[in-house]
């Protein structure tokens, strides 16, 4: 038994070292070329910056956090560091959140980008996404203090129900977006093969801009469950 935990986490800790560098790398390079791509609109943008930021602390703190911790484990019981578990839950459940609730935020921006039309630049403005997203890092750091004062059964009850509704909502909003970017792919085909293409043109690259960001959303929501369901 003793053999087989050392051996788990000694695969654990190397798988995590490669992915702490793929983290901070890549979240890294999305970040910068974010900030230097200035035809991403800013609303968007500011979703996906604070979801690399989420990211990238997952890989700055969270993966080294969790290194330490195997590594803690391989010693002696973990209970012995009070203080480090602490640290580890706090850190590590903020980035998580924040993760969480980025994708999710991200998924609602673009099903109402979607089926909004031309009334999303209205009612989606930049500052409404900033405080969006101030509010959802705010509520990142206060649930993860809020854990250790309730009965633990009562805290993975409640875990269980935050991330679950994070991913059947973004699910959901997710299909919506798939099914309604097909339908955006057949209207565009049409559009494309009558004769006032040239009238029609704004139209086709304004929905073929939607369809990439959304496809992009996709991809992400994916990449999520992919990352976060074994771990969960």
């Amino acid at each position: 038994m003793v053999g087989a935990l050392y051996s788990s986490n000694i695969a654990n800790i190397v798988l995590n070292a490669v992915l702490c560098f793929f983290a901070i790398t890549l979240n890294g390079a999305t970040i910068y070329a974010l900030r230097k791509t200035p035809s991403v609109p800013k609303p968007l943008k500011a979703l996906l910056l604070s979801l690399a930021v989420s990211d990238l602390g997952v890989g700055i703190l969270g993966h080294p956090l969790y290194i330490t911790r195997l590594a803690l484990e391989l010693q002696a019981d973990l209970t012995s560091f009070p203080t480090f578990y602490t640290v580890y839950i706090t850190v590590s459940s903020q980035f998580a959140y924040a993760s969480f609730f980025g994708v999710l935020s991200l998924s609602l921006d673009r099903f109402l980008a979607i089926h909004l039309h031309l009334r999303y630049q209205e009612l989606v403005t930049y500052q409404r996404v900033v405080t969006a997203v101030i509010s959802v890092w705010v509520l990142s750091g206060l649930i993860p203090l809020i854990w250790p004062q309730i009965p633990i059964h009562i805290a993975y009850v409640l875990f269980a129900i935050v991330v679950v509704s994070c991913f059947v909502v973004s699910g959901v909003l997710n299909s919506k977006i798939y099914a309604t970017v097909r339908r955006h792919a057949h209207q565009i085909h049409s559009l494309q093969v009558q004769p006032t293409i040239q009238e029609n043109a704004p139209n086709v690259t304004n929905a073929r801009r939607l369809r990439k960001s959304a496809f992009m959303t996709i991809r992400v929501y994916v990449l999520f469950l992919v990352c976060y369901l074994p771990n969960i």
